[in-house]
């Protein structure tokens, strides 16, 4: 199983101000953030990055909201993080959410709520590569390695 999903924080949540309390339930869960950064989505990227639903009756309304304002796509690691994640943010529609879920905790509706997750590995890798790029990526993990690597020198 994969250690690495993207997480989003969508456009109701930033203007909401729920930033914060949504990263603490991710990381209280035991997720690591590996990279983060706040855009806004052009039609053309929310389009590109959605492109699997584009025959869907809500597309139009998907990309309409997620270029609604700014969103914070968050590149996450943790042991079968996919599913893990999938878990903690509940299902789709908040009134089907598990409770204690973050969905069913901060989202008001179907459409919008609050937090995306990748559905699978396979779709984790390409999401990542949308929202960040190799160097931003390698960045992040070498510090870690550098640290790991003065650790076990001072063993």
């Amino acid at each position: 199983m994969g250690n690495k999903t993207l997480a989003i924080i969508k456009p109701d949540a930033v203007k909401r101000n729920l930033i914060g309390q949504i990263i603490k339930e991710i990381t209280d869960a035991g997720f690591k953030i590996k990279a983060m950064k706040m855009v806004r989505l052009t039609k053309d990227s929310a389009g590109g990055f959605y492109e699997i639903h584009k025959e869907r009756p809500f597309f139009n309304n998907l990309i309409e909201f997620m270029t609604s304002g700014p969103c914070v796509p968050i590149v996450l690691e943790k042991d079968n993080a996919v599913p893990a994640f999938r878990k903690l943010i509940g299902a789709t529609d908040p009134a089907e959410a598990d409770e204690g879920t973050i969905r069913k905790f901060y989202a008001h509706s179907k459409s919008e709520n609050v937090i995306h997750g990748s559905d699978s590995n396979k779709n984790a890798a390409i999401e990542i590569a949308h929202f960040f790029s190799r160097m931003e990526l390698l960045e992040n993990y070498q510090e870690e390695t550098l640290n790991r690597y003065r650790i076990l020198s001072e063993r």
